[in-house]
């Protein structure tokens, strides 16, 4: 009895000690929930998650005709500066993966738990995040694909139909931008111009919506019209233009002699068929023993890139067409294929601001090879290659700018454009009296006048 005392305060003692240790082990235990994936994610989508993030970067050396190079899809972003007394997530290779997204999931978690509607669409948030993944790269080329603008992207490369305005157009500004009006198009007919910008669609603001977005907006049946807000360079206010839509089949290749045996060939886009339309039409016309040919590039908005080697190859007999670099500085060499059938005519070939992409490799190779001389404007001015991935369970693709192709010399073209030989300008005169003063130029060079 005279211990008891003392055995009280040693049990005092004990269960200080085990109520110490159970919260210990209590707050590591929600230290370590923290870092584990949350329950609440289906596993459908943290499956498709973690697979996209995952996955390993476009295998470049396979690339082929299906990679196109067209001006008319990504997304314009700022990347956010990183502050200069942080080094960048790249300089910190000692932290995993997992680390890395800890507060990707983090923000996940709290969407599930705090966002005043639920259930939230959790396919949605996926695709976001890949799209401000991509949106961070600051490369306006570069960007996702969701299913629907996947399938329509490049549709008009591959000889579709499609219901529409007519006209090509480039998304990677802060608006979507008039390229060119498709000849005999609805867009042409209502006087759109290269260059210019919508602004509104059916009187709905789209500042800051995504250009591809904006483009889904602009297409649709065919005998509906759609009203956009145009701003044009030199004018002040912007300006109403109603459209009727009307079903759009994209041409590959015009062709016809003109006067003083001149042979004319216009290049509309850079497709599945255009190689094939293309040669077709120099048998035709070589029929006729024409001194010179016109290859009229101008609103060529561009396409493929192995068609744009392959029809620089009916005029350049042999060697290089352009180079491919690499971000670590490797190049690969694309030839011509020594099978043109017209390599040794005298030709020019007609460029402006709508000529871009394959066209201004076309361009870029005849001038660079003195093949020709270039006559008219200054090219768009894009200069680099995208890939399209595919992504897993039919969730969209990436496009991704894996290089920047260069002229036989070694000169870019993006952002800058070419510069031709000859600079001829066409007024809006010459476009209300049908005048047509760059063509005119080159039937007086080319007939030696």
């Amino acid at each position: 009895m005279k211990n008891r005392p003392l055995l009280v305060i040693a049990s005092v003692f004990v269960v200080l000690f085990l109520l110490i240790g159970a919260c210990a082990v209590g707050f590591g235990a929600s230290r370590l929930l923290e870092r584990l994936p949350v329950a609440s994610i289906s596993n459908s989508i943290t499956d498709t998650v973690e697979n996209v993030l995952s996955m390993p970067a476009a295998n470049t050396a396979s690339q082929d005709s299906s990679d196109p190079l067209a001006v008319d899809e990504a997304l314009e972003n700022d990347a956010e500066p990183a502050p200069e007394d942080q080094p960048e997530a790249t300089a910190t290779p000692e932290i995993s993966r997992e680390e890395l997204f800890e507060p990707f999931w983090q923000a996940w978690d709290l969407a599930h738990e705090q966002f005043v509607d639920q259930p939230v669409d959790e396919v949605a948030m996926m695709r976001g995040a890949i799209k401000g993944m991509f949106e961070a790269l600051g490369d306006p080329h570069t960007s996702y694909l969701d299913p629907v603008q996947f399938e329509e992207s490049n549709s008009h490369l591959e000889g579709d139909e499609y219901e529409g305005i007519g006209a090509w157009v480039d998304v990677t500004g802060d608006y979507l931008t008039i390229i060119s009006p498709m000849p005999d198009s609805p867009a042409e007919e209502a006087g759109l111009k290269p260059g210019d910008q919508v602004i509104a669609v059916d009187g709905e603001d789209v500042t800051g919506i995504d250009g591809l977005a904006v483009r889904d907006r602009v297409v649709g049946p065919r005998g509906t019209q759609v009203v956009l807000t145009i701003q044009r360079e030199g004018l002040e206010e912007p300006f109403d233009v109603t459209v009727t839509r009307a079903n759009i089949i994209v041409p590959s290749v015009e062709s016809k002699m003109l006067e003083n045996d001149i042979a004319y060939v216009h290049l509309l886009v850079f497709g599945d068929d255009t190689t094939k339309d293309l040669r077709e039409a120099i048998k035709e016309l070589e029929k006729n023993n024409p001194k010179g040919i016109i290859l009229d590039l101008r609103y060529n908005g561009g396409g493929y890139r192995d068609t744009a080697i392959e029809v620089s190859s009916e005029f350049i007999k042999d060697g290089v067409i352009m180079y491919q670099e690499f971000g670590d500085g490797t190049r690969d060499t694309y030839e011509s294929n020594g099978k043109g059938l017209a390599t040794d005519i005298p030709m020019i070939v007609l460029i402006n601001e709508g000529s871009a992409s394959a066209s201004e490799i076309v361009a870029g190779a005849i001038q660079d090879r003195e093949r020709g001389q270039l006559l008219g404007t200054q090219s768009y001015g894009k200069g680099t290659v995208q890939v399209y991935t595919p992504l897993i369970d039919e969730q969209g693709a990436v496009r991704i700018t894996v290089a920047r192709w260069l002229t036989p010399s070694g000169g870019t073209v993006a952002g800058v454009g070419l510069t031709p030989d000859v600079i001829v300008e066409i007024t809006d005169e010459d476009v209300e009296q049908d005048r047509d003063p760059q063509l005119d130029k080159a039937i007086e060079i080319l007939s030696g006048k």
